[in-house]
């Protein structure tokens, strides 16, 4: 339907269906893998519970979705990571600027260590979670922050910040 209609982009793996819909791991990968194939670009979000990031398992848990998509993902042109932590979504909450870099970097890493390094330098790994005009300018002042994924503030004034965000680094 996408490709009919002409939808270049889709998201796949919202916490919300993941939750809801009991949508696996590896039925977001086969759903990147499918959209990339049928020339539909895929934002995959990845992201843990409060209740993982407390017990300290972030890293393993995106690692876990991140790896699940590699496994069926052979050309990482047409694919960006959306690193959401799901305690930030709609909730006011949001990772500090150092956690979100902390968790993009090891995103990273991964892609290097279990892709190859290609992928790592070139995968745009974006922020969601709460993202808005108050904190655009410091997320995206992170080295490994590509970019957002807004919810709710996209239907508010304050957007066009978190647009011009985008120039934060060429400045």
């Amino acid at each position: 339907m996408l490709v009919n209609l002409g939808i270049p982009w889709v998201i796949i793996g919202h916490s919300e269906r993941r939750a809801l819909l009991n949508e696996s791991n590896e039925f977001v990968g086969d759903k990147v893998a499918y959209a990339v194939s049928q020339g539909v670009k895929a934002i995959a979000c990845i992201g843990e519970t409060l209740e993982q990031r407390e017990s300290g398992s972030t890293m393993a848990v995106v690692a876990a979705q991140t790896k699940a998509i590699a496994e069926k993902v052979t050309n990482w042109e047409n694919v960006v990571l959306a690193y959401e932590p799901v305690w930030a979504i709609g909730t006011g909450k949001v990772a500090t600027p150092a956690q979100a870099q902390e968790v993009h970097c090891e995103l990273r890493k991964w892609l290097n260590d279990n892709v190859n390094s290609e992928v790592a330098a070139s995968t745009r790994i974006i922020y969601g979670g709460s993202v808005n005009g108050a904190n655009c300018n410091e997320l995206a002042a992170q080295p490994d922050v590509d970019g957002f994924l807004v919810g709710g503030a996209s239907l508010k004034p304050e957007f066009v910040h978190i647009i011009k965000a985008a120039t934060v680094k060429k400045n």
